[in-house]
């Protein structure tokens, strides 16, 4: 959704640096925004769940078997999608409005 306001790309790409999808909201891309956001924050709440299942077995609490594999795979897999996200959102901010120029 385009709402014809004229945006600078490089605000829209510090922007998506500071939190991914801020950029599109700036640039009025508002249902894309919306979904970056949504998924960068799917994407940590991932890493947090791999950290606490991780951290968990160095002190010795084990809920189940695997559990330190387990949270060290979820832990590098919301790492990967945060910055695999987080380098889309840049690239697509800035190039959203340069090809709207």
């Amino acid at each position: 959704m385009d709402t014809g306001r004229i945006s600078n790309g490089g605000i829209a790409a510090v922007l998506s640096f500071i939190f991914n999808g801020l950029g599109q909201l700036y640039n009025g891309q508002i249902f894309k925004g919306l979904t970056i956001v949504f998924l960068s924050s799917a994407s940590m709440i991932v890493v947090l769940m791999g950290a606490l299942l991780f951290g968990f077995s160095l002190i010795g609490r084990v809920l189940f078997s695997g559990q330190i594999i387990w949270g060290l795979s979820l832990f590098i897999l919301g790492i990967i999608s945060i910055c695999v996200i987080g380098i889309y959102s840049i690239v697509d901010a800035y190039t959203y409005h340069k090809s709207r120029s």
